[in-house]
């Protein structure tokens, strides 16, 4: 059973991002330490108390629509109704809408550990927390009258309508259609598929942000508009009132996350009102509804990096209990003679490569996830040129919180099979379970190699290439601060980092003069080898820094095996970036066909 790792997590949140300092300063006002060890200790207790006993109900069970309803599986409406009572949903949200108004980096802690506890019911409440961040932003203070309180309190949910059968990653190709209407609404006609709690049990109303085009709308994304289509429209008291023309028409059968309903719905065909047309309002302006989405967007991608590293740790946690528990052969140097018990695997050198290797990448990818939250609060708070600062480093991370950590979640997540063994493969261990969920994570919100595409080309060009050079010389000083340190528990740390942030500066300097020079398709080529490289290379050493000068022995060893063991890849990765462009442009054929 999955045990909140608290510490671990307030120690990464406090000294591996460097929030410890900034609380000491008063950066976050009147947050202290001890609150933000209360609220952890909480959202711990929560996610292992009461959302994990329902993961196994929700796996097996599943949602289920019928006549047009979905049913969410047995206690988990009553899970929700608990956790929003916690205050959880609107921990991060405005305080003027009920919110708590505490810093991002405290809820994305929270939510590693609600995904810990059950992806399946996390991904939910996680998207209403984006449509939250979307109103306030960019919606008019009429809708954010009408809708953010009840967000932010989760008595309503929200959703994000994207997709469409024809137009999956390619926004460009979107053919859902809004009509003004003549009174201010809109009607929006269209289909949207995978649509995470497009319908549920979970409230009794569900706000839908919605991207469709007007009549007279330009060509491709700068044509798409932002519309709030609840699915019952609002009474003057607050009250639902009238169902709106939408619905869910379908669920999808998943290999994984089965309680989270992924719904086709339905927009405009007349099933409900006096005439077609669902109605909608439009948030922020017209023909900029990818700006206003990508708002919500943003926080969704660091929300699903969140879910690989709390698939990652519940899948560590099984492991290592199956490890201790499950015994075969002698391990080396066991006590006794030969014909005493056999030892339990996790004695063996493979099996503790597997759970340490398990466990270094499951902190690897922590450690972005929450330094990239915490510089998305630091450009919060900070102002002028500092804001611009940390603003630069959040956009830096988020491709590689979502895009690295989600990857870990399935490596890890595979590697949790291979310790359980044949067992493993077996449902009733519980780590399969693990492997399912954790593989749409590389897949939606924008597929990884998306993710790799945004960093080499929308990320390192930032300020003229100023941005990128600030962080690499920031990666600098820490290396030189863990050299400096004499910390001998860290062995190799030192000459490895150093021989990682050479591959890291050298793979960067060749992808922004091939870009820069017109040669795309070559930096292309590049850019999932380059992601994974920048992401070993800084996992490692935010690890280092922050453990460099502390006499913490575990944390130390744990940082040195990243360094000797897992940190050598990036030398392999930076010549898939510097030369592996023409071997794989040369052998396209071979999968582009006549």
């Amino acid at each position: 059973m999955y045990s909140a790792p608290v510490d671990e997590i307030a120690f990464t949140l406090k000294h591996v991002t460097g929030f410890a300092s900034d609380l000491e300063a008063g950066r976050f006002g009147d947050l202290s330490d001890d609150l933000v060890d209360a609220i952890l200790g909480e959202a711990g207790r929560f996610a292992a108390e009461e959302i994990a006993p329902l993961a196994r109900i929700g796996d097996e069970k599943g949602a289920v629509l019928e006549d047009g309803a979905v049913t969410t599986p047995p206690g988990w409406a009553d899970l929700y109704r608990r956790w929003c009572e916690g205050g959880w949903n609107g921990l991060s949200a405005p305080e003027e809408f009920g919110g708590q108004g505490l810093p991002t980096l405290l809820a994305v802690a929270a939510i590693e550990m609600w995904n810990s506890g059950s992806m399946a019911f996390a991904i939910g409440p996680t998207l209403t927390i984006g449509a939250i961040e979307a109103l306030d932003r960019h919606a008019t203070p009429e809708l954010q009258a009408a809708y953010l309180e009840k967000l932010v309190s989760g008595e309503w949910m929200g959703t994000m309508n994207l997709t469409e059968p024809q137009a999956g990653s390619d926004l460009n190709a979107l053919k859902a259609r809004a009509e003004p209407a003549g009174d201010g609404t809109y009607r929006i006609f269209g289909q949207k598929i995978f649509i995470t709690y497009g319908e549920h049990d979970f409230t009794d109303n569900i706000v839908h942000l919605v991207l469709a085009r007007l009549p007279d709308a330009p060509a491709g994304t700068r044509g798409l508009s932002l519309f709030l289509v609840p699915k019952f429209l609002v009474n003057e008291d607050g009250s639902p009132g009238a169902r709106n023309d939408v619905f869910c028409a379908s669920l999808e059968h998943k290999l994984g996350i089965h309680a989270s309903p992924t719904c086709t719905m339905i927009y405009g065909d007349g099933k409900f009102g006096d005439a077609p047309g669902a109605i909608g309002w439009l948030i922020g302006e017209e023909n900029r509804g990818l700006a206003c989405m990508f708002t919500m967007m943003n926080n969704a991608r660091l929300a699903v990096g969140m879910q690989g590293v709390g698939i990652a740790e519940a899948a560590t946690q099984r492991a290592l209990a199956y490890a201790h528990e499950r015994r075969q052969g002698r391990a080396p140097g066991a006590s006794g003679g030969a014909g005493d018990s056999m030892s339990p695997i996790v004695g063996h050198p493979d099996i503790q490569r597997m759970l340490l290797t398990m466990k270094a990448k499951t902190q690897m990818a922590r450690a972005i996830a929450y330094c990239c939250a915490h510089a998305i609060d630091m450009a919060r708070i900070a102002e002028g040129d500092e804001a611009k600062t940390w603003q630069a480093r959040a956009d830096i991370l988020t491709p590689m919180a979502k895009a690295f950590s989600t990857d870990i979640g399935v490596e890890v997540a595979s590697l949790g099979v291979q310790v359980h063994g044949g067992m493993g493969y077996i449902e009733e261990t519980g780590a399969a379970v693990f492997y399912r969920d954790a593989r749409i994570a590389p897949i939606y919100e924008g597929t990884n190699g998306i993710q790799a595409i945004d960093l080499v080309m929308r990320k390192l060009p930032l300020q003229g290439g100023e941005a990128i050079a600030a962080f690499l010389a920031g990666l600098r000083a820490d290396q030189k601060a863990i050299a400096e340190s004499g910390n001998e528990r860290l062995g190799a740390t030192a000459e490895r980092t150093a021989a990682a942030l050479d591959d890291l500066e050298a793979a960067t300097a060749f992808l922004m003069k091939t870009a820069g020079e017109g040669g795309v398709e070559t930096a292309l080529a590049g850019a999932t080898p380059y992601l994974r490289l920048f992401a070993l290379t800084i996992g490692t050493i935010f690890n280092a820094r922050a453990v460099a000068g502390n006499d913490d022995p575990g944390r130390a060893l744990l940082v040195r095996f990243m360094a000797e063991n897992l940190l050598g890849e990036t030398t392999v990765l930076k010549e898939r970036v510097v030369g592996g462009a023409d071997s794989l442009i040369a052998a396209a054929e071979a999968v582009l066909g006549n």
